[in-house]
């Protein structure tokens, strides 16, 4: 009975790899879809944004997910199930993870940037478009004229 627990847990110690090598495939691909918006934001693309989101979103709730699977298979192991080998291949999951969330980090980071920008283009063109609309209305008008004459 004993061996059977044994084997028992280091199929769940092999399934926590599993799951920790899944995990960081999906950061991996939330970290190509950041690269690929932002040589898009830096073309000046700003029209795919909604469906980048959205993207982005689905790829955190897998990424949630994974994490209770996580979880709920540490909760199953016992310290003796887990070998050296598995030991250091968790070690080596865990280093890669966190450097992906650093680079996912720096990468929010200038998306953030990017969108702000854009924002304050988009702000400033319209102020622009409002003053250049006041102007030509004020033309119309006659307005700007007579203001012309009266301050010659």
């Amino acid at each position: 009975m004993q061996s059977s627990r044994n084997d028992s847990n280091l199929g769940t110690a092999q399934k926590l790899v599993e799951l920790l090598d899944e995990k960081n495939q999906y950061l991996e691909k939330f970290f190509e879809l950041n690269e690929t918006e932002l040589h898009h934001f830096a073309d000046g693309l700003f029209d795919n944004v909604e469906v980048f989101y959205q993207s982005r979103e689905k790829i955190l709730d897998i990424v949630r997910c994974i994490d209770a699977l996580v979880d709920d298979e540490v909760t199953q192991i016992s310290d003796s199930a887990v070998t050296p080998g598995i030991r250091a291949e968790i070690q080596d999951l865990m280093e890669h993870k966190d450097k992906l969330a650093k680079q996912i980090l720096a990468q929010d980071l200038r998306v953030l940037a990017a969108i702000e920008d854009e924002k304050s283009n988009i702000i400033r063109e319209l102020k622009n478009t409002k003053q250049t609309r006041k102007v030509v209305n004020a033309y119309h008008s006659g307005k700007l004229t007579r203001q012309l004459d009266e301050e010659v």
